[in-house]
């Protein structure tokens, strides 16, 4: 019998360690050929109009691919690049190469699926065998104690069942060598923003970090907040800060695009609790990791219903789509200045803390009464560490449409800005023109008296901007239609409306 030639096609797992479907195929014996595709759709315009990959996600991606090829290169191979539909570039390949099998890691939301759909279907009516591989989470699906359509539509009782039942696998470890391409196939080139129709964006000192993309990257960064700078070891206390490199992991780029595989950072936090400590902290990086899990586990169950205007919990409301007041939002120009200091950070970087997305997505939802999937393509568009399910299940979650929502969860956004900014060094880092205001005020800069505006070298309404809604006002008006809108919607007979909750 011949040989196998196994074409293994990248999608959002960019690495060779702990990757099943590439240690499958040398298992085998099997040439292989690694091939990732650039796909123009990925660089078309969401639903809204904005860029679907913008320029901070795309250059992240183009120097994850760049790494991934050093990788292969510095192994012995190569990673073969094209740019063209899956579909029809992966059945060229099949007839030029001679390929008697494609391997690649299973995706769960309708665009992804739609794609290896359409390539399953190219490859039957030439004759190819392909396989898909679950891949991306911390627990394997077939492990979990409970099938895909009875996953638990609670976090706590997924994550309580999970850890009871089930068991971390252990990492692949990457290959020490790979087989050469064949000498006929020309690898392709890798392209650059410009090829993609964007422009390079500039970097901004202000930001937190530096993301640069690739497993190479994903693993030093690893290394040197776990072990070098030792800050694994009070992660639950910093986790909510937004100003500085190791408040949090920031795990979450390389994560986003499978450069870091999540059982390899749970392999190292176990290997930190056994040669360092084993505390709240190391236990509830993991649990941020099932978080994660539980998101795509959740899309595999209920498909399309996460992209709705109603959600997973089948709400259905008359959500705005005010454009003014939206780009206010993500210009930064709401007279909020924690809401506006996260969003200007986004826009200059691609990235925001995990506290400042709660709280701009509760002033877009609770405050603005927006509807939220404007609010989830924006961040699609903009965020480094885009991850299609953690953001539209967040997204579900904030908007109080979420499988697993506590009702109108309102983000008392002063009170915020207060608890996690008390001096007022995040706010006046993106905003200088708030810069000399004290810590006390600047949280509230709309109460400045004339004088002390004059003194503070800031003008209200011309300098800085008014606030654009009443905080409390405009929370509860947009509560009254989301417990009408709860009360009357097929999913929630006999409920009784949801009580509201403000942090």
């Amino acid at each position: 019998m011949a040989a196998k030639r196994i074409l293994l096609w990248y999608r959002n797992d960019l690495r060779l360690h702990d990757h099943l479907p590439l240690n499958q195929a040398l298992a085998e014996c099997a040439s292989v050929i690694p091939l990732y595709c650039f796909d123009d759709r990925h660089f078309g315009k969401t639903k809204f109009g904005f860029p679907k990959t913008g320029a901070f996600r795309s250059q992240f991606l183009i120097e994850s691919i760049a790494d991934l090829r050093n990788s292969w290169q510095s192994r012995g191979s190569d990673l073969t690049i094209r740019r063209g539909l899956p579909e029809v570039v992966i059945p060229e390949l099949v007839e030029q190469l001679g390929i008697t099998d494609i391997y690649y890691h299973r995706e769960v939301t309708a665009e992804e699926v739609a794609v290896s759909t359409a390539l399953e279907q190219a490859l039957k009516l030439i004759g190819v065998n392909y396989k898909s591989f679950w891949g991306q989470t911390l627990y394997q699906l077939q492990d979990l104690p409970f099938n895909l359509a009875n996953i638990p539509e609670l976090f706590t009782k997924f994550r309580k069942d999970v850890e009871r039942d089930c068991q971390i696998p252990m990492p692949l470890i990457a290959p020490a060598s790979l087989a050469p391409l064949p000498v006929d196939l020309d690898p392709g080139n890798l392209p650059n923003l410009k090829d993609l129709g964007l422009e390079l964006p500039e970097v901004d000192s202000r930001g937190v970090l530096v993301f640069k993309g690739g497993e190479t990257a994903g693993i030093d960064r690893l290394n040197q907040y776990i072990w070098q700078r030792d800050k694994l070891r009070i992660y639950k206390e910093t986790r909510n800060g937004m100003l500085g490199a190791d408040y949090s992991s920031k795990f979450s780029p390389w994560l986003a695009l499978g450069c870091l595989s999540p059982r390899y950072i749970s392999q190292q936090v176990k290997k930190y609790e056994n040669e360092r400590i084993e505390n709240d902290s190391t236990y509830w990086l993991i649990f941020e990791l099932l978080w994660r899990d539980y998101f795509r586990f959740i899309c595999a169950k209920h498909g399309n219903q996460i992209f709705q205007q109603s959600g997973l919990q089948g709400v259905e409301m008359s959500w705005k789509e005010d454009w003014e007041r939206f780009n206010l939002w993500r210009e930064g120009k709401t007279g909020f200045p924690l809401v506006d200091a996260n969003m200007r950070e986004l826009a200059a970087t691609g990235f925001m803390s995990n506290r400042g997305r709660q709280n701009v997505g509760s002033f877009l939802t609770k405050n603005l009464g927006i509807d939220w999937r404007m609010g989830a393509e924006w961040f699609e568009s903009l965020l480094i560490d885009y991850d299609v399910c953690s953001n539209w299940g967040n997204w579900n979650y904030t908007a109080g449409v979420g499988n697993d929502a506590r009702g109108f969860r309102f983000f008392n956004i002063i009170k915020q800005s207060q608890d996690y900014d008390r001096d007022g060094k995040y706010v006046k880092h993106w905003l200088p023109e708030l810069a000399q205001i004290p810590a006390a005020k600047v949280h509230e800069p709309w109460k400045l008296l004339p004088v002390e505006q004059e003194r503070f070298g800031v003008n209200i309404g011309v300098s800085y901007p008014q606030p654009i809604v009443d905080l409390f006002k405009s929370a509860r008006t947009n509560e009254l239609i989301y417990n009408m809108a709860f009360n009357i919607s097929s999913h929630s007979v006999d409920r009784s409306a949801p009580k509201r909750r403000s942090k």
